[in-house]
C-alpha cells in the first residue's frame, strides 16, 4: 500500500529539517560544488558533513560526481532552489510583518507604560485594598 501523497511531503519536508542540509542545498544553487568547499564553506566535521550529504543523496534532491580525487555535489534539478527561494519569500513576509507589528506596538506606548503597573479589580477602576 502506497503511504498518502501528505505523509510522502512530511518526510520530504522531514528530510530538510536540518540545518546543514539547507546550507549544502544553498550553496549548490549556483552549480556544483567540491567536498572541500562545501568543508570550508560549512566549517563542520567532515564525517558530520559526509553523513548529511549521504541523506540529500538518497534522497534523490543532490547527485554526486568525481574528477580524480575530488568529489563535487549538485542539486539533481531546479526544483529545489525554487524551493529555496520560496521559503526565502515566505520567511521574508513572515518576519516584516512581525518587525510591522513590533514596530506599531513600540509607536502605540503610552507615557508611563514602563512604570509598574498598578493593580486592579476591573479595567479602568482602582486597586480594592487587600488586607493581609
Amino acid at each position: 500500500m502506497q503511504a498518502p501523497l501528505y505523509q510522502v511531503k512530511a518526510e520530504f519536508f522531514r528530510m530538510l529539517g536540518h540545518p546543514v542540509r539547507i546550507r549544502v542545498l544553498e550553496l549548490l544553487q549556483n552549480g556544483p560544488v567540491s567536498v572541500r568547499d562545501l568543508l570550508i564553506d560549512i566549517d563542520i566535521e567532515p564525517s558530520n558533513l559526509s553523513q548529511q550529504l549521504a541523506v540529500l543523496r538518497r534522497s534523490g534532491i543532490v547527485v554526486s560526481t568525481r574528477e580524480g580525487a575530488t568529489v563535487n555535489y549538485a542539486l539533481a534539478g531546479g526544483d529545489v532552489a525554487e524551493l529555496l527561494r520560496a521559503a526565502r519569500r515566505i520567511l521574508t513576509e513572515l518576519l516584516t510583518g512581525q518587525s510591522a507589528l513590533l514596530a506599531e506596538l513600540q509607536d502605540s506606548e503610552l507615557p508611563g507604560d514602563h512604570e509598574r503597573p498598578e493593580h486592579t479589580d476591573r479595567p479602568g477602576q482602582p486597586a480594592a485594598h487587600v488586607r493581609h
